[in-house]
């Protein structure tokens, strides 16, 4: 029991900051810290172990937040007149960005959505600086979506494991 709650709180964190490094599925990891602490309940005899109802209902946000987080980047790039190499340069930016300090991943993905497609369309300065603010803001609005899902689901491993 002790080793599935050790492992579901690792998980919880991984999933935290699975939620804004690109390549790691943040609330699917949380969720699968959730699912063991489910299974530590029921071999454990928790005073307040966590109902399949909630992990079930867990899993739904998981799958829907997974999904908007694909959905609402390209939605609001193509809301501000953006190409898809805005979502790609503001992805390539966070990647570069990460070797800074946490400013750099911002910045570094709004200059490479506005980079990215200033390179790839002909629209002009403005143009190329509206799409890529609007593939950061769709990139923010994803990041946030998860970390705040993930934030959740931690919480909820902590007050079913210890509470």
């Amino acid at each position: 029991m002790t080793f599935l709650i050790v492992l579901a709180i690792i998980l919880a964190v991984v999933g935290i900051i699975g939620s804004v490094m690109p390549g790691l599925p943040g609330p699917p990891l949380s969720w699968l810290g959730m699912l063991l602490v489910y299974f530590a309940d029921k071999n454990g005899g928790a005073p307040d172990p966590m109902s399949s109802t909630v992990l079930l209902v867990w899993l739904g946000v998981t799958v829907l937040v997974s999904v908007l987080d694909y959905v609402i980047p390209s939605g609001v790039t193509r809301l501000a007149g953006g190409h898809k190499a805005a979502s790609t340069g503001a992805m390539i930016g966070l990647v570069a960005g990460m070797f800074f300090t946490p400013v750099g991943v911002v910045m570094g993905a709004l200059l490479g959505a506005f980079l990215g497609e200033l390179m790839v369309t002909d629209k002009g300065v403005w143009s190329a600086f509206k799409a890529g603010a609007g593939a950061f803001l769709g990139f923010i609005l994803g990041t946030g979506l998860k970390l705040v899902c993930s934030g959740i689901m931690a919480w909820l491993i902590v007050k079913y494991a210890f509470f």
